[in-house]
């Protein structure tokens, strides 16, 4: 499962259906898989914050997406992260630009 996937007719599914998708994709894919658990429930997090916009049919803009990253990126030591998940961050949230 990928992004393509799970935002494939999101506007006609349940908030509920919406996050169990997002959750499958994030612990199933072998994409993400190297990300630990809390590191994932980061990204879920995040997601969230998108899915409510897109639901709306509202486009998730670069902007928001770079002040996301950069918040990742300066609290890495914090939150764990090393390049390959911030790359894989990106990639998940870059999917919603589209």
């Amino acid at each position: 499962m990928n992004m393509k996937d799970v935002l494939k007719d999101i506007e006609n599914q349940n908030s509920y259906r919406v996050e169990q998708r997002l959750n499958e994709m994030i612990r199933k894919n072998p994409s993400y898989r190297h990300l630990n658990k809390d590191n994932q429930e980061l990204v879920l997090d995040l997601l969230k914050k998108y899915k409510t916009k897109v639901r709306k049919g509202i486009r998730v803009s670069g902007l928001t997406i770079r002040r996301d990253m950069y918040r990742l990126h300066r609290n890495r030591l914090k939150f764990d992260l090393t390049k390959r998940d911030l790359n894989s961050i990106r990639k998940i949230l870059r999917s919603f630009k589209s």
